[in-house]
């Protein structure tokens, strides 16, 4: 493979995507270093990941590989196209000649046709920014809660490659400058035009042992799964795109993965990075695009189809930065048609990537115990979304007979003992709440603190006992197993909990209670608290005391 040096040399400088280092990936042994395009698809079977300067970086560059595969092996076509690509050890290989056909767009610097830019882009001031805009670990007025110095003055070509991805992917909302050649603008500025596409989404995409096998597992193919066929294209097979946006349907996943929602101009000096412009693209509604986007969960919104007289229509289902990807395994593995339950449309689609999974491991494809990560990535925006103010990043190490259609009895228990989770710590911060009240205490804190315990608590021995579920002839026993451990780790937390309520919450005090005032006690709690966990996880075998003859705890 021939090495590309790049030139940097004022307006006739290069910097050749394809050739130069620039995309962070993490070995196998766990060594990072940067590859250039063709070294990644090179060493993707020895490669563990690829990474970015930020978890949404991360998912923006492996959208980004996916067009790349996609494009350049044309398909998978089906199942059984896809299980000889996996089954071939050089199945990437055509993506040597693939990067050589469409080299000259991939030059970050290049004077017509810059990749992901707009060649001549400007304001009528003729104003060049700093590169706060594309970088979004600096938050703008907040210095103080970042890693940089509060302006970023020069990026190296390959870092600013990877925030240039980022930006049309991740970009914040807002009133951004407007480009000369935008019919948008007004007042020399372009209104709110929401965020960068990945923005809007809750991302989910499947890991494998290799970025070979992570790129593979979400190459969903193109026989009716997903819109799209012989048109889609990603944004290097499209014209360049010009100042202003153009509105039309997106074409198929190449497309939507590397949608163009902004219009960006870098600056450089010939060593270096030193400005952007920066501005509106592409705009694109989000609503109805799971035929399209595979990377995403949707929920049904009652309040668009009424505004819209349509029916049904799905929004990209985003994550809550409180809540870990365990406790919403449901939203991963139950299968659409159970969803339904008897209505019309489902109320949420799981990622369509999951669905792709699910067909593989039903049509025997892949082993039942072959182990994937779910990884779910996502921006938190707030104030407008002109902001990012948290980001998510989590994973969950699942066996794909969790996705299994025909097989759904692990899927259901596996959802079944989140939901065993969920009411046990529900009923840890009851408990903490009645010894607050009993003690005369506010209420809410010590709730709070104690679900965020029970949470704390069950989060790693449920990714345990998930890990090996399929090794299970009978997962219904293994729930049994799930529920003694759920018992017992409650059991220790309600200790801890009655021992630190202190003096007063022994003593007690008349609460309102739903049959009329009772005298609570820090004792009084416990049993309640007993009650409660018997409704939710019944009898131990041995019993676990006297809890189930208690009068209902549940309080007005």
């Amino acid at each position: 493979m021939p090495d590309t040096v790049p030139v940097r040399a004022g307006s006739g400088g290069s910097f050749d995507l394809t050739a130069c280092p620039w995309i962070g990936v993490v070995g196998q042994d766990g060594s990072h270093e940067e590859l250039s395009l063709r070294e990644v698809f090179a060493r993707a079977h020895r490669l563990r990941r690829c990474w970015g300067d930020l978890p949404t970086q991360e998912f923006a560059l492996t959208r980004l590989l996916l067009a790349i595969t996609r494009d350049a092996l044309g398909g998978p076509r089906d199942s059984d196209d896809w299980a000889g690509l996996w089954d071939d050890p050089d199945c990437l290989a055509p993506v040597q000649e693939y990067l050589d056909t469409h080299r000259e767009r991939f030059d970050l610097l290049h004077p017509e046709m810059p990749f992901f830019q707009t060649a001549g882009l400007r304001t009528a001031k003729e104003e060049v920014f700093s590169l706060n805009r594309i970088v979004a670990d600096v938050p703008t007025g907040e210095p103080f809660l970042s890693a940089r110095m509060p302006t970023v003055e020069r990026l190296p070509f390959g870092e600013a490659a990877r925030w240039v991805v980022h930006a049309h992917a991740y970009d914040t909302s807002g009133i951004k400058s407007g480009m000369v050649g935008d019919e948008r603008v007004r007042g020399g500025k372009v209104y709110p035009l929401g965020t960068g596409w990945a923005g809007g989404l809750g991302g989910v995409f499947v890991e494998g042992e290799s970025l070979r096998e992570t790129l593979l597992l979400n190459l969903v193919a193109a026989d009716g799964r997903l819109e799209g066929g012989g048109d889609d294209r990603p944004a290097w097979r499209r014209a360049p795109s010009l100042a202003g946006g153009a509105e039309r349907a997106p074409s198929g996943p190449c497309d939507l993965y590397t949608w163009q929602s902004r219009r960006i101009r870098l600056h450089h000096d010939g060593d270096a990075v030193t400005g952007v412009v920066l501005g509106y693209g592409d705009p694109l509604a989000s609503r109805n695009k799971h035929d399209w986007e595979p990377l995403t969960a949707w929920r049904r919104s009652p309040a668009q189809e009424k505004k819209l007289g349509q029916y049904p229509v799905y929004l990209p289902r985003e994550h809550d930065p409180a809540r870990a990807v365990w406790r919403g395994i449901a939203s991963l593995v139950a299968d659409r048609t159970e969803a339904v339950q008897g209505a019309e449309a489902a109320a949420f689609l799981r990622p369509g990537v999951l669905e792709w999974v699910a067909l593989l491991v039903t049509e025997g494809h892949l082993p039942r115990g072959f182990l994937v990560r779910a990884r779910v990535v996502g921006a938190v925006y707030g104030t407008q979304q002109s902001v990012i103010d948290d980001i998510v990043d989590d994973r969950l190490l699942m066996p794909v007979v969790l996705l299994h259609r025909q097989e759904r009895s692990y899927a259901r228990q596996a959802v079944a003992a989140a939901e065993d989770a969920e009411l046990v710590v529900r009923a840890l911060g009851d408990l903490a709440a009645d010894l607050a009240r009993a003690a005369g205490r506010a209420t809410e804190g010590p709730r709070d603190g104690a679900q965020r315990t029970g949470f704390d608590l069950l989060e790693e021995p449920y990714r345990q006992w998930l890990a090996v579920l399929a090794e299970a002839d009978d997962p219904f026993a293994r729930r049994d197993v799930w529920k003694d451990e759920v018992r017992a780790l409650a059991f220790r937390v309600c200790g801890d909990l009655v021992r630190s309520a202190g003096a007063a919450a022994w003593q007690g005090r008349t609460v309102a209670g739903k049959k009329g005032p009772v005298w609570l006690t820090a004792g009084l709690a416990e049993l309640w608290f007993r009650a409660r966990l018997t409704r939710v996880l019944g009898d131990a075998a041995g019993g676990t005391g006297p809890a189930a003859a208690t009068d209902d705890p549940e309080m007005t």
